[in-house]
């Protein structure tokens, strides 16, 4: 299984945000929004408090082609 962010940036687009909206909004630095990077859970939850979500609305687990 992987982690996919697609709903972050959907939700970014709905509400009309950018990335560096996001990075102010949360508190956050531009390597925890950087795609296919670890994210720990503290800036995790500092998105979500930032966007007014919950962490399903943000982030997936996907199946990988070889399991």
């Amino acid at each position: 299984m992987a982690i996919s962010y697609k709903k972050l940036w959907k939700l970014l687009i709905d509400k009309d945000m950018k990335k560096k909206d996001l990075q102010a909004a949360a508190g956050i630095s531009s390597a925890s929004v950087a795609k296919n990077e670890n994210v720990n859970t503290e800036v995790l939850q500092k998105v979500c408090t930032a966007l007014n979500c919950d962490i399903g609305d943000i982030m997936e687990m996907i199946p990988q082609d070889n399991e």
